[in-house]
């Protein structure tokens, strides 16, 4: 196989359908092929150190078999933002690539997995323009101040909400600071770095009951005492992780253990329909059946197939054996 045309994978998919099982499994079967690959996490949150059981973390079993990379790379005050990681995980890819190893990202943070292989570009911010436009929100109100947006971006202005000031002044910082539409900034549907995206798919049903076995895994396995740990520690990026903030509310008297572990499963499973809506929007995408008994070998000829380019030419096919339920897409 020409490694030229190798592409990166990127495993996608809700909370708790399998992406670290199968991102693990599809590496040592490439291996078994004679390829190399290793692991990029594209977890908003996994990036923390301490922040183990509550992230789903690959457990140090887990990472001995497959090395991982962008896990365990910040202390949970620090700051991490979607432009930081971007630059973080091309530089892991390339340096991967440059030694013949095969990048797999894996990962249910939707907009950090595009942001490692899309066209997505973050523009910078000025501080004074932004006031500027704050303080002419106040003074005009949020209808108004879309009005603006509208006449000099009619594109980003159709898909915007007027009412959300805060996205507004930003667009208008942004077009003020670049000299380009806010439009031309937003993410595309296309590839920077060649590359194949493998979904995992499965019905509500299945999820919701591997997310209500999850939560309660993470309470055997100590999750309150992780979050009693950290918490002093935690900034305001890291804190916003699902979960910590629950049992925060119960170590503060606010709740009871059981509230707060029913309250992590249920906000769970609004979360993965989140995920999905947001990946069913994604036409490359290849959905598999995560519980489909040759998962990894219907991965491998995917791999293949994108390997030899035949996915080049067009968006996606889904996997015909397939309904995909969340994303309400047709399989």
């Amino acid at each position: 196989m020409d490694e030229k045309q190798e592409k990166v994978i990127s495993i996608i998919g809700p909370t708790a359908s399998g992406k670290t099982g199968l991102g693990i499994a599809l590496a040592q079967a490439l291996f078994k092929h004679g390829q190399a690959a290793e692991i990029i996490s594209a977890d908003a949150y996994q990036m923390y150190k301490g922040m183990d059981i509550g992230t789903a973390k690959a457990t140090a079993e887990e990472r001995a078999l497959v090395p991982h990379h962008l896990i365990d790379i910040l202390e949970p005050g620090q700051v991490m933002t979607v432009a930081l990681f971007q630059d973080l995980a091309r530089k892991e890819i390339s340096d991967l690539q440059a030694r013949s190893v095969r990048p797999i990202l894996v990962g249910g943070s939707g907009f950090y997995a595009r942001a490692a292989i899309d066209r997505i570009s973050f523009p910078g911010t000025d501080s004074d323009i932004r006031r500027r436009w704050e303080e002419e929100g106040k003074v005009l109100g949020p209808e108004a101040l879309f009005s603006i947006l509208r006449e000099k971006d009619p594109l980003a202005a159709s898909h915007m909400d007027e009412h959300n000031i805060r996205r507004t002044v930003r667009a208008l910082e942004v077009i003020e600071l670049t000299g380009r539409p806010y439009s031309a900034s937003l993410p595309r549907y296309e590839y920077a770095i060649g590359s194949l995206q493998i979904g995992l798919d499965l019905s509500r049903q299945e999820l919701d009951r591997r997310i209500d076995e999850r939560t309660q895994g993470m309470r055997r396995a100590g999750f309150t005492s992780e979050v009693e740990r950290i918490r002093p520690h935690l900034g305001p990026t890291a804190a916003r992780a699902l979960g910590y903030q629950q049992i925060i509310d119960f170590l503060d008297g606010l709740i009871s253990e059981d509230e707060a572990y029913a309250l992590i499963a249920r906000k769970t499973r609004r979360l993965a329909r989140k995920q999905m809506g947001w990946f069913g929007r994604d036409p490359r995408i290849h959905w598999l059946t995560a519980t489909r008994p040759d998962l990894v070998e219907a991965a491998l000829a995917l791999v293949d197939h994108a390997d030899a380019g035949d996915f080049d030419d067009q968006d996606a096919q889904a996997d015909s054996f397939v309904q995909h339920h969340l994303g309400q897409t047709a399989a």
